[in-house]
């Protein structure tokens, strides 16, 4: 699963929408839209927190 796609299973799974997730790893919505859609990679600091994420519902990335 691409990075992309794996972000929005994560937010799925957490039943949010694209602006709620944002709030809640505190960034802006067009950010999450943009992870989503494959133009932008999230940040080292988000990284951390989206890994955390993953693995607590075992979601598995692969580059």
């Amino acid at each position: 699963m691409t990075y992309p796609q794996a972000i929005k299973k994560l937010r799925n799974k957490m039943l949010l929408t694209q602006a709620e997730f944002a709030e809640f790893l505190g960034v802006k919505f067009g950010t999450v839209n943009r992870w989503e859609a494959g133009a932008f990679e999230p940040t080292m600091k988000t990284k951390r927190k989206l890994a955390q994420l993953f693995k607590e519902y075992e979601i598995v990335v692969e580059d």
